[in-house]
């Protein structure tokens, strides 16, 4: 059985966060770590864009600022999204370790998830492109990008949905198109608090990931910290990249 390593769940904030994912996929690149799947949560919340949209168009910057919400461009692509009551994963994996469609191994990484949350009394499934739904609600968005035959993908667990919130800090038209929209996503979004009808902890919900994750990969997963090199390269992506206004704006 192939060993994988698995990093659990780190707090910062997002630009350090999206710093450690590319760091990740370059460790990965170079062959300093194996395949790795991580847990992280956002402190504070945040506010992350596609790397193909423009923040002054998705998200009022005055506004998250004013609710100490930090914003910041992934490196993937997609919608913006507020991550706050949430269990977010990553996973850096060779490209032969997936299927070669894009769909298809949206998939497969996936059903990791979809395992593990059926362990957990959850019942869900994969809905392309790249969602996850129970009961028909998304309860997981994901986002993927390749490199050098290497992929990352992230996304979300929903532990609890606050769309008031959420749409305070995305640009809407007006306030009536804002109403509507809040009670679309009440109507098509849920959590494992709803669904579970109890709160679920982070460490169940990671131990139940990894069990799903090691099904849907046939691999082992070995507990272990991010290495010394990730943390700096981390570290410097941070600083001089995931935390300047010239990659946040940049489009």
């Amino acid at each position: 059985m192939t060993i994988w390593r698995v990093v659990r769940q780190i707090e910062a904030k997002g630009a350090m966060q999206m710093a450690i994912d590319e760091a990740m996929l370059i460790a990965r690149i170079r062959k300093k770590i194996p395949n790795t799947l991580r847990f992280f949560t956002w402190k504070p919340a945040c506010v992350t864009i596609g790397f193909f949209q423009s923040l002054r168009q998705e998200v009022d910057a005055e506004k998250a600022k004013e609710l100490g919400i930090d914003v910041v461009r992934r490196y993937t692509g997609g919608g913006a999204v507020l991550h706050d009551r949430e269990l977010t994963y990553s996973i850096v994996l060779s490209e032969k370790d997936v299927p070669s469609d894009i769909i298809e191994s949206y998939k497969k990484i996936c059903s990791g998830i979809v395992n593990g949350l059926k362990s957990i009394g959850i019942d869900s499934e994969f809905m392309p492109i790249n969602d996850i739904l129970v009961n028909g609600k998304k309860i997981s968005g994901n986002a993927q990008t390749r490199r050098e035959g290497f992929v990352l993908q992230h996304g979300t667990i929903l532990m609890d949905v606050d769309a008031k919130k959420m749409f305070s800090v995305l640009k809407v038209p007006d306030e009536k198109i804002r109403d509507k929209m809040i009670k679309s996503v009440e109507e098509r979004v849920t959590s494992l608090k709803k669904e579970a009808g109890r709160e679920i902890g982070c460490r169940e919900l990671e131990d139940a990931l990894i069990k799903g994750f090691e099904k849907a990969f046939g691999a082992e997963f070995m507990e272990a910290g991010l290495t010394d090199w990730e943390l700096r390269q981390a570290e410097k992506l941070c600083r001089e990249k995931y935390s300047t206004r010239k990659w946040c704006y940049w489009r």
